[in-house]
């Protein structure tokens, strides 16, 4: 079945992993990749399909209501998977405005655009999805209560399992309350409310997922992971908020693109789905297996680089604990997570080292130049 899908923020982190995911394995969709290319979006994330002749990419902003109409007329766009934010939340705090136009506004403006595109159809809503990609952020924040007789795992062989029990027994469902604590998350909250408020004032179809911190190739290096990897290898300071108690848990990005793909043809119309990698690390203890797999693949005595380890003041707002049951997920459509931690982080580790002249072009800011150029002369 040939289907036309509009991928917003594809040059993103997640979004890249998406759009290549899509586009090599349906070569019969259309697949348009839609990207305003702040800082954050990057093309060369996508070197390797850019050819491809089911991949088009448009330089667009999600608030431009008129070209994303235009847009979803000329492909005959018939379904929508939505990444496309501001996500950094030191950023937002800095900076709320831009986080709201992009996020609340730039969300409103796509789903307008669908709305009027495909009411305009003889067939309306029939084979249309808005797929809409929020954070666990949302949820607000859970306490850091250790359930008796489990004890925090700090080695990369512990199993996910111990993981997932390692800081509390309670966790972020699809029918727990929004309770958002930063700019960022509220943003994201609001978007939320606007998709499921389409389903329910107009009958669009329409998907709500949830997902913890995502890892892995290609995240820009503000970043936790990726910032140290790079600090590491230039022996710079790690700086830790407060004294890195905070938990997360931590979801390899190629897994939430597989999770993505089922739910996009798998997932019932108007449900909310959590993602989560069943991983749940203090930030110190990750920073800690991070620098002995960084100095282990470098050649360095392993762990000689936690004298880099700076304590900073506290983040305000800083959620103390996040934390996602997907048993919904896998229960309904049998999705679950490939990785266990440790082969994700060498993965991730090993792709970084391997790829320093990507990270380099990122931190020097020559990938913005190159297509700011690329794009000009089109």
């Amino acid at each position: 079945m040939k289907r036309n899908i509009l991928i917003t923020g594809g040059a993103g982190f997640i979004g890249s992993h998406v759009v290549r995911l899509f586009v090599t394995k349906y070569p019969e969709y259309r697949i348009i990749n839609l990207d305003k290319l702040t800082y954050a979006g990057n093309l060369a994330n996508l070197k390797d399909i850019e050819h491809a002749p089911n991949y088009t990419f448009v330089k667009a902003d999600i608030c431009d209501f008129e070209t994303i109409l235009s847009l979803m007329r000329q492909y005959e766009v018939d379904g929508i998977i939505h990444l496309a934010a501001e996500s950094h939340v030191d950023r937002s705090i800095r900076d709320p405005f831009t986080f709201a136009r992009t996020n609340v506004m730039g969300t409103l403006s796509l789903l307008e655009a669908a709305r009027r595109c495909w009411e305009s159809r003889p067939e309306r809503f029939e084979g249309k999805l808005f797929y809409h990609i929020s954070t666990d952020e949302v949820y607000g924040a859970l306490e850091l209560t250790r359930p008796e007789g489990i004890k925090p795992p700090f080695s990369t062989t512990a199993s996910s399992a111990e993981h997932h029990l390692a800081y509390g027994e309670e966790f972020f469902l699809e029918t727990t309350k929004y309770n958002p604590h930063s700019p960022y998350s509220a943003s994201k909250a609001s978007s939320d409310h606007f998709v499921r408020a389409y389903h329910d004032t107009y009958g669009m179809p329409t998907l709500v997922t949830n997902c913890s911190n995502n890892y892995g190739p290609y995240q820009f290096p503000e970043k936790l992971i990726p910032l140290f990897i790079n600090n590491i290898r230039h022996r710079r300071p790690l700086p830790v908020y407060g004294k890195g108690e905070n938990v997360r848990d931590w979801l390899y990005v190629e897994d939430h693109a597989r999770a993505i793909d089922l739910i996009f043809h798998r997932g019932k119309v108007a449900e909310t789905y959590n993602i989560g990698g069943f991983n749940e690390w203090k930030n110190i203890d990750l920073i800690k297996v991070v620098i002995r797999t960084v100095d282990r693949l470098l050649g360095r005595h392993e762990g000689e680089d936690m004298k880099l380890i700076t304590f900073v003041t506290d983040r305000a707002g800083h959620d103390l604990r996040y934390a996602i049951d997907s048993s919904k997920l896998q229960r309904e459509l049998g999705w679950e997570p490939s990785l266990q931690f440790e082969e994700g982080i060498e993965k991730t580790v090993r792709w970084y080292l391997d790829n320093q002249a990507w990270m380099d072009n990122i931190t020097s800011g020559d990938y913005e130049k190159y297509y700011d150029e690329m794009y000009k002369n089109r």
